[in-house]
């Protein structure tokens, strides 16, 4: 049987990262700085002012940013290699 990875809990550390717990308790800490300055898309741009960065929600054990204008596959997550 296959294991759905989810994530638990996500706890902004600063300096555009976050602590992610998943459902198998592990932890990773994924740096988004790189990625949002390496994006071409206006609207990821925002996220480079911390204050909007800091207003991602978990629903359905995913990561995003408002109504889904930003997330990303929980697999690259639980990796820690994010890509646009």
């Amino acid at each position: 049987m296959t294991k759905v990875i989810a994530i638990t809990k996500a706890e902004y550390k600063g300096n555009f990262m976050i602590e992610l717990q998943f459902s198998d308790d592990s932890m990773k800490v994924v740096d988004f700085k790189s990625f949002l300055e390496e994006s071409k898309n206006p609207m990821t741009k925002k996220y480079l002012v911390e204050s909007n960065f800091k207003k991602f929600r978990l629903a359905y054990g995913d990561l995003l940013w408002s109504d889904y204008e930003m997330c990303f596959p929980i697999w690259d997550l639980y990796t820690g290699k994010i890509c646009e």
